[in-house]
């Protein structure tokens, strides 16, 4: 699937920024930045695997800075930013 980088979210407290890019290694490489990390970055990087992958992306790096975002929340940004990068329409 053709990539490009592309952005979603804000670093507003309650919202998590993602941002994905094509990666030269098969997977999904995710660097997480978060004040809640200790506790829940697992969940965070779950979610957003789990929502990359329904949607057919299995090779990109991602960047997420979290402010306590909510897993709808983390879904719903992880989705724009994929539908930004691969200009596939998911809610067609």
């Amino acid at each position: 699937m053709e990539m490009k980088t592309a952005f979603a979210g804000t670093l507003e407290s309650g919202d998590i920024l993602v941002q994905i890019a094509p990666a030269e290694e098969a997977g999904l490489h995710i660097d997480l930045e978060s004040t809640v990390a200790y506790q829940f970055g697992d969940q965070i990087k779950k979610v957003i695997t789990e929502t990359l992958t329904s949607l057919g992306i299995d090779k990109a790096e991602i960047k997420a800075t979290d402010k306590g975002a909510l897993d709808c929340t983390i879904r719903a940004r992880v989705t724009a930013a994929a539908v930004r990068a691969t200009g596939k329409d998911v809610w067609k």
